[in-house]
């Protein structure tokens, strides 16, 4: 999963794909500001044919926080 999140990351922020890990920050680390995190959600939401509820968004800061709230709504690692 996590090398999934990566290429979608590089493709939708353009950056260096070894600077991601599970505790790599959208915003603080990957400079992502909203429109990127919107539109790096709507291609996660694709990759894994989920909807991500806008009011969780919040919570999910770090690559990792991604991947446990993929985890919890049934994508498969």
């Amino acid at each position: 999963m996590l090398e999934k999140i990566k290429e979608i990351l590089v493709e939708q922020l353009n950056c260096d794909a070894d600077s991601i890990n599970e505790d790599t920050s959208f915003k603080d680390d990957l400079g992502a500001d909203s429109l990127d995190l919107y539109e790096m959600v709507m291609a996660l939401e694709d990759e894994y044919g989920i909807e991500i509820d806008t009011d969780e968004l919040t919570d999910l800061s770090t690559v990792g926080d991604f991947m446990e709230y993929l985890k919890q709504h049934g994508v498969e690692v």
